[in-house]
């Protein structure tokens, strides 16, 4: 019999090994969360927003909190630095945009975005 080997919580930053996408103490706290989360496409990430986070990456390229610690890691991701909560103005201001590495923007988006949904 062959066993498939346990991976991380997909929560960010917890390191416990699961079978599955997370670990029981983080199973329910994400079911709730997901349950009146909508979809990204209702929340405005649609084919527009990919033209436009496709140009921002390549005007951007760098994440700006690796480049404050003096590394140069691509940017994958472009962050809300306010999160918009379904704001249009907000979600559309380039001024609120920065480019990040997932990790970062994983990061920030669980200790700083969490919170505020």
């Amino acid at each position: 019999m062959t066993f498939k080997p346990q991976r991380p919580c997909g929560h960010p930053g917890c390191g416990k090994l699961t079978d599955a996408f997370y670990c029981e103490g983080h199973k329910k706290e994400s079911n709730n969360y997901e349950k009146y989360r909508k979809t990204a496409h209702q929340r405005g990430y649609n084919s527009k927003w990919r033209k436009a986070r496709k140009a921002f990456l390549a005007r951007n390229p760098l994440c700006v909190h690796c480049k404050q610690e003096g590394k140069s890691t691509p940017a994958t991701v472009v962050d809300h630095i306010e999160p918009h909560k379904g704001n249009q103005r907000l979600f559309w201001d380039k001024n609120n945009w920065q480019p990040l590495c997932k990790t970062h923007h994983d990061k920030k988006t669980f200790t700083q975005d969490m919170g505020s949904w």
